[in-house]
């Protein structure tokens, strides 16, 4: 994904590592990096948004309980469905005249 606008880091690459910011896997230079993406960046402040309020969601939901990993790779799976129609309904709106 690209929102059309030059970014130090790429929008894909910040989307691509949102869960492992979400949950503090990251490094510091790259927390850093995503935070300055989405302090600029208005589409995947967007998408971030949406994806901290799932994983709030599911957290708040399930609590401790652990999470069967077909579970787990079916809610990944839907959830990249979901990013890449965003993905694509932004850009057609873009190219839309």
């Amino acid at each position: 994904m690209s929102c059309g606008n030059p970014h130090e880091t790429d929008c894909s690459d910040v989307l691509d590592r949102v869960y492992a910011y979400l949950d503090g896997e990251l490094d510091d230079d790259w927390c850093g990096d995503i935070r300055r993406h989405l302090d600029e960046c208005g589409p995947c402040l967007q998408e971030y948004g949406l994806d901290k309020v799932v994983k709030q969601l599911v957290a708040k939901s399930c609590g401790c309980d652990p999470v069967p990993e077909d579970l787990r790779a079916r809610v990944m799976s839907r959830i990249e469905q979901v990013r890449v129609e965003m993905v694509e309904n932004i850009e057609a709106e873009r190219l839309t005249p």
